[in-house]
């Protein structure tokens, strides 16, 4: 299924909301254009060199695009990207503000000149506003939108261990760009998207927002436990190994307290009888969980905890995620061929394996010549750009 076949993205892009957004719209088919700066390319190819020698990040967000090298600085790279993107449907970029606006990229320009044209701007903080101008890392907007906050130990704050608030400002990227396509069909008409980090990641701190408002007491940090609900998160059992589970519902914790604890009668004490209720006394009553799990081993204890039922689950390593048996028995791991060899991906989710688009990821200026080909210029014409470091 790649129902974007057909679909031009031009993407001025770089580290990893934008570039994560153009992926997916690449795995659906589309073709992207990645336009990058001559010589270094994308500053997230120098990351790190964890695969093979490449860069984690890029590798992640870069397969299925062609990579052209421009300077748009230059008024002949800003030229020849006018004319990539007077034949795109999408352009994209995530510059610093005001940065394309500067150099005739503003999506007002833009789409004066082709209406039908879908423009996304990726920033920090948005503009308008006070916080415009900010450099906008990832960790700094965790912090801003207050998702610090409620992560971490009572003892110490911890942001999140992924880039979550650049994912989150990319997906919302995505389908918004998706809808704006599907309007564009029933109207003939592009539009502007203006997707802020900050107001991505706001949005998902729904929960603990709605938790303190009109000036509630924000959830407490509780490291891998749930913040609200117990019992949920982390317990050792007696192999020292950590279990974790989760109960949701009064019908799992009176199952609980029959099957697991064999002790039906704590389902209905009163400091356990509702989830506030164990949440007020979870001390208490993770000395009782506790003691059981002491019992057991953490498989024993997983097998016990699968057949009450109640959620459960081992604490993976990034490691043995590649290994995951789930993972493997859908057949969701793929080749991706990379300047540095084949390396293995997992498909879109959703997508059956037989539909995942997984070309490669591409090098630095990789398509340049084809793609400046495609748009009728000569050898000659090439050259004299790439010998000046214009492409």
């Amino acid at each position: 299924m790649q129902p974007l076949r057909g679909v031009t993205v031009v993407s001025l892009e770089q580290a990893i909301a934008a570039p994560y957004a153009s992926r997916h719209l690449a795995d659906l088919g589309a073709r992207v254009i990645k336009v990058e700066r001559p010589g270094t390319g994308d500053f997230a190819r120098a990351y790190d060199s964890r695969v093979h020698g490449l860069s984690s990040h890029f590798v992640w967000v870069n397969r299925n695009k062609e990579s052209l090298t421009l300077d748009i600085k230059d008024p002949r790279g800003r030229a020849v990207l006018r004319q990539l993107i007077d034949g795109a449907d999408v352009f994209i970029q995530n510059l610093a503000p005001g940065a394309a606006a500067r150099a005739g990229l503003g999506a007002e320009a833009l789409r004066e000149n082709d209406p039908r044209l879908i423009v996304c701007d990726i920033s920090g903080y948005g503009s308008p506003g006070p916080y415009e101008t900010r450099k906008a890392y990832d960790l700094m907007v965790q912090s801003e939108a207050g998702l610090l906050s409620v992560t971490g130990t009572p003892a110490d704050v911890a942001k999140v261990g992924i880039s979550v608030s650049d994912i989150a400002a990319g997906m919302y990227a995505y389908s918004c760009i998706l809808a704006a396509l599907l309007e564009r069909g029933r109207t003939g008409t592009g539009t502007h998207i203006d997707v802020s980090m900050l107001e991505a990641t706001v949005e998902w701190m729904g929960f603990p927002m709605y938790y303190a408002y009109d000036g509630g007491q924000p959830p407490p940090r509780a490291g891998a436990a749930h913040a609200t609900i117990y019992p949920y998160g982390p317990f050792t059992a007696g192999d020292g190994k950590v279990v974790m589970m989760a109960i949701q519902n009064e019908r799992e914790w009176r199952l609980f307290c029959e099957r697991f604890l064999g002790r039906p009668e704590v389902a209905d004490h009163p400091d356990y009888a509702t989830n506030s209720d164990r949440n007020a006394h979870r001390e208490a009553l993770g000395s009782i969980i506790a003691r059981r799990l002491a019992e057991l081993t953490s498989s024993e204890a997983l097998d016990l905890l699968t057949a009450v039922p109640v959620a459960n689950a081992r604490v993976n390593s990034v490691g043995e995620v590649w290994d995951h048996p789930q993972l493997a028995a859908r057949g969701r791991w793929h080749q991706v061929d990379t300047p540095a060899g084949p390396v293995r991906s997992p498909a879109l989710p959703g997508l059956s394996p037989g539909d995942a688009r997984m070309d490669a990821v591409p090098g630095v200026g990789q398509h340049t010549r084809a793609i400046l080909a495609g748009l009728g210029m000569s050898d000659a014409e090439i050259d004299a750009l790439v010998a000046e470091g214009v492409a």
